[in-house]
């Protein structure tokens, strides 16, 4: 048998002391921290102030990864119907009557804005009769001081009569003790 050369095994305590920065021999420290350039394992550094890591959070996880979202109370609602200024209607006339929302008669201009609510922001010069699901109370008065009107939209109210069940009627029968 000739001379066996016997491998030398590194001890741990050599291979994993790295020099001067002590970073196991991986390099810079950043480069070590496993989770490529987002600068920790994890969203660490992503919270609320974090801009300089905004770009990347909302590629990866849109816009609602910040603020609040969902219900803040069940009681309000909020009110998503259309709405459009006295003052843009008088802007926007020529265009209304170019697309038959509008259209000229003896009694003035009538428009068509069943899903709108009316606000009285501008000045009327025209008079205008207007089909609409609501109206405020300074658009109804400016309104009317030109000469025309705002029709509303009618709501129902149902009104039905009280029926009370068997039971509480059968509780009311009973003589009290």
């Amino acid at each position: 048998m000739g001379l066996m050369k016997k491998t030398h095994k590194r001890r741990k305590s050599s291979r994993m002391h790295g020099r001067k920065m002590g970073t196991h021999g991986t390099g810079a420290r950043k480069k070590g921290k496993g989770s490529g350039h987002r600068g920790g394992k994890g969203m660490s550094g992503s919270g609320k102030r974090a801009d300089q890591k905004k770009t990347l959070v909302l590629k990866l996880y849109g816009n609602e990864y910040f603020g609040k979202q969902g219900i803040t109370s069940r009681g309000t609602q909020k009110d998503k119907s259309d709405r459009i200024n006295l003052k843009d209607i008088e802007f926007n006339l020529e265009r209304y009557l170019k697309k038959g929302i509008a259209k000229k008669t003896k009694d003035g201009i009538e428009l068509d804005l069943k899903s709108y609510k009316i606000l009285g922001e501008g000045n009327v010069k025209n008079k205008l009769i207007i089909k609409a699901e609501k109206a405020s109370e300074s658009a109804i008065e400016k309104i009317e001081k030109a000469g025309g009107k705002i029709i509303l939209k009618e709501i129902k109210i149902m009104e039905t009569p009280l029926v009370e069940s068997p039971r509480v009627v059968a509780r009311k029968a009973k003589p009290a003790k």
